[in-house]
């Protein structure tokens, strides 16, 4: 039986090949030689067996972070072979060309006055293609500069377009936490970010302290967006004025990771207060600390209550709409309205006669 293999490549493009030889099983870390679109490339295998099986399963359209992947309804390609040590030092060789490839690259992008941005290059193993990977903020036609770098590097050349954030999973660096970028180390899909996030979680919305490398938002505010907003549904909503044992405060800000609140009183000022006692307070006047948690609550318990006597309205009809017995329920009345038209009908066809006839 074959088995499936996931491969990476360079930057964060990947795709599943497959293994028939069952007797000598490929490990992860192992660089192998794979079939490509024309030709082959090289490889390291970063998942094996079930775990590349079903992540091939789940849609190859993931396959590649940053480029335009298609997902492809075909049965994967096979592994050619394990790496040998000759083929080590030829990818070595490739990936050191790749930096002078890419300034000649934007040399001729600069003699064909394009508006891109080339952010990386990529030989193919065995240098039959060069794919060049770029930035751009509008549609470019670079046919013109295909042609120019065919014949400058006599390989078939592809130019694909990618986003910021794109290029900085592929070009990796550190960010300001000190980390890799989460991108290009184990982020494999790039989810939206908005700046809802950041307001949720009370950050400083000055761009140079929730942007990334990239200059976008940090991926990380999504990590425990849910978190903070399933902690304040227990809070009472800032600005909101309640009720304590000191009279009316407004809630100014709350403390989710040590549960407190900042009220803020005109004849006592202000005072910072645990929930649980802001709580005892609030159920001490008799009332009720209305929170988001709270009020979900009732909604939930209204709606219980309200289930029984709608089935009940519905279990005994009122008179007017009793069923009739027989197959013929409900006909009476459209009769009555047939009768009706066709009585008119009668009259006009007597009338017609009797008038046309001899006086």
């Amino acid at each position: 039986m074959s088995q499936t293999v996931e491969v990476r490549f360079k930057g964060t493009r990947k795709a599943y090949f497959t293994w028939a030889e069952a007797d000598a099983p490929l490990r992860v870390g192992e660089a192998v030689l794979v079939e490509a679109e024309r030709g082959r490339d090289f490889g390291r295998v970063t998942a094996v067996g079930d775990v590349a099986t079903k992540k091939c399963a789940s849609g190859c359209a993931g396959c590649a972070v940053g480029d335009a992947a298609v997902a492809e309804t075909a049965a994967p390609k096979p592994v050619v072979r394990r790496a040998t040590r000759e083929d080590s030092r030829v990818q070595d060789d490739n990936r050191r060309s790749e930096d002078e490839a890419r300034r000649k690259v934007i040399e001729r992008v600069r003699t064909h006055d394009l508006v891109m941005k080339v952010s990386d290059t990529e030989w193919q193993w065995d240098r039959n293609k060069l794919t060049i990977y770029f930035t751009a903020e509008k549609r470019v036609d670079f046919r013109a500069l295909v042609r120019d770098l065919a014949s400058l590097f006599r390989t078939r050349i592809e130019l694909r377009q990618i986003g910021v954030r794109d290029e900085a999973a592929r070009l990796a660096g550190v960010g300001r936490c000190g980390r890799e970028y989460c991108c290009s180390s184990w982020l494999k899909e790039l989810s939206p970010v908005n700046l809802g996030l950041a307001k949720d979680q009370h950050l400083s919305l000055n761009p140079s302290q929730i942007s990334g490398g990239c200059g976008r938002l940090l991926c990380c505010l999504k990590y425990e967006h849910e978190f903070y907003v399933a902690a304040r549904k227990r809070f009472p909503k800032e600005g909101k004025t309640i009720t304590t044992a000191r009279g009316p405060e407004k809630v100014i800000a709350v403390d989710i990771f040590r549960e407190r609140v900042f009220l803020r009183s005109e004849e006592h000022g202000s005072r910072i207060i645990p929930l649980v006692e802001l709580r005892d307070e609030v159920e001490a006047r008799g009332d009720v600390l209305m929170t988001a948690e709270t009020r979900s609550r009732v909604v939930a318990t209204e709606a219980a209550r309200a289930e029984p006597a709608g089935e009940l309205d519905l279990a005994t009809p009122g008179e007017p709409d009793a069923p009739q017995n027989g197959p013929t329920a409900g006909r009476p009345h459209r009769r009555r309205r047939r009768r009706r038209r066709g009585g008119g009908a009668a009259g006009g066809e007597q009338a017609g006669p009797g008038g046309g006839g001899p006086g």
